[in-house]
């Protein structure tokens, strides 16, 4: 519940501004319904109700154009969190906005050589990279600091504003409403979370990206767990960690369009004309049934014009092939996605988590370099505010916006996680040329190291981490 104290704060910005001129409406009306008889009683009351109505709508549409105003939507969403501090004050951060911080001391959270499901693809100071600065850095939410220990519980701005206005839940001292009074520990607990995923399953599903978040997930987790009690199996597309004494899978799903497609194949899926059904999500969907919790991604390999769709089985002579904008296939398959979630999936035992895009780094113009060049030899973080790289596709942002939406409608809550906007800053943070070369590099790639640089993923540990910690925080405290 935010306090009255809080919505006139200078912290609270726009949104103090929105209460302020409610207040004033309010304070405005009073005086005229005291002075009248019961006939204007019956007035006054019906004036209250359409006032209340005419508000509402206003503070509707004021949180539509903030969120448009700072990139739209749902995408920009802040995620409250609300913990106890100093004299029974509640602060309220939004996690995602920030600055990158160099913490030797607390970072990082655990050794690369010593994750033993480490990926050759993020294993960075295995194959070679010297300067170590990018596993440091810490993310700084602006007013507060990640949460990592028992103290927090999350809300969206218009939940916030939402309860404060209809008075449905007041705050009162001491109470704890979705809080528990504690300290914060220091460091990520891979313990606390093992116990919240005890007898549960927790799958990520989507693209090479969001198995670099999986890694990065076992690595926090892995060092807590002895050998014998932990194992890891690959059945196709599907890899699952164990933690055996826990009871606990951490899954991995490899689908980079969620529906079907001819890029499928874990291992074997370079195919340049690619080719989605983009009305079939089944067969893969049974593997994710029943998961109590579950990640979603899929950006990096709608990168193109036109997605070839097909309707009809790939075996099928009779299927019917289309060539269709990026934007409207990419609609269609998240259409198809979202129906799956809505009719096998339990609305309210189930946690759904969307990531939105993880930038590139692929032209030094971005950041006031020559834009011939990369990510290559870059090892400091970008310290330009607000900076939106031309890799990062707004609009391909607004179509999950607008399928995530379309589910709260119906029931079905996807929590979508910005962590575009601070991943943008780590230039630092890709594989580059450090990592496992699955072909030979040619003599011109050899004499341009820039040319094969890997600026895509993520170097582990590294920024990966930090989504996590993000999600730790809304499994553990939402």
């Amino acid at each position: 519940m935010v306090t009255e104290e809080e919505t006139s704060s200078p912290q609270r910005g726009k949104e103090g501004g929105a209460w302020n001129m409610v207040h004033e409406m309010v304070q405005k009306f009073r005086p005229r319904v005291s002075t009248r008889g019961a006939w204007g009683l019956r007035r006054g009351l019906g004036t209250v109700v359409a006032i209340i109505c005419v508000v509402i709508l206003v503070l509707f549409a004021y949180i539509i154009a903030v969120g448009s105003e700072n990139g739209g939507g749902l995408w920009r969403e802040a995620a409250m969190v609300r913990f106890r501090a100093t004299g029974m004050v509640t602060k309220a951060c939004d996690l995602f906005e920030g600055s990158w911080v160099y913490d030797n001391l607390s970072y990082p959270l655990y050794k690369e050589r010593m994750c033993r499901f480490m990926s050759d693809q993020s294993a960075c100071q295995k194959f070679g990279r010297e300067n170590l600065k990018y596993q440091n850095w810490r993310w700084k939410p602006r007013d507060c600091d990640l949460p990592r220990g028992e103290r927090v519980g999350i809300k969206s701005v218009a939940q916030e504003m939402e309860e404060h206005f209809l008075d449905l839940k007041p705050f009162r001292p001491g109470e704890k409403r979705g809080m528990v009074v504690g300290g914060i520990t220091s460091r990520f607990n891979a313990t606390q979370l093992l116990e919240r995923l005890r007898g549960k399953r927790l799958a990520f599903v989507g693209d090479s990206l969001n198995r670099n978040q999986w890694i990065s997930m076992i690595c926090l987790l892995d060092s807590v767990i002895p050998d014998q009690m932990k194992s890891m199996e690959a059945n196709g597309s599907l890899t699952t960690f164990k933690a055996k004494e826990y009871d606990a899978s951490i899954e991995f799903f490899w689908a980079p369009l969620l529906v079907e497609s001819n890029s499928d194949d874990p291992v074997h899926h370079r195919i340049p004309d690619r080719i989605i059904r983009a009305q079939s999500i089944e067969r893969h969907g049974r593997h994710w049934m029943g998961a109590d919790i579950l990640v979603f991604n899929s950006y990096l390999w709608w990168r193109r014009e036109k997605m070839k769709v097909l309707w009809g089985a790939f075996d099928d002579k009779d299927g019917i092939y289309k060539e269709i904008e990026i934007l409207r296939s990419y609609e269609m398959a998240l259409k198809t996605w979202a129906e799956w979630l809505e009719f096998h999936v339990d609305h309210l035992g189930t946690k759904l988590f969307f990531m939105s895009l993880s930038p590139t780094h692929f032209w030094g113009d971005e950041w006031g370099i020559d834009s011939s060049q990369n990510c290559y030899n870059e090892t400091e973080p970008n310290t330009g505010e607000g900076h939106m790289g031309r890799g990062s596709d707004r609009k391909m942002m607004h179509v999950v916006e607008s399928a995530i939406r379309d589910l709260r409608e119906r029931g079905v809550n996807v929590q979508m996680l910005n962590i575009t906007h601070l991943s943008e800053y780590r230039k630092d943070g890709h594989p580059s040329t450090y990592r496992k070369q699955w072909d030979p590099l040619t003599t011109e790639e050899l004499a341009n190291p820039s040319s094969y640089a890997d600026c895509i993923h993520w170097c582990l540990p590294g920024v990966p981490d930090v989504w996590n910690e993000i999600l730790y925080s809304y499994i553990l405290f939402k």
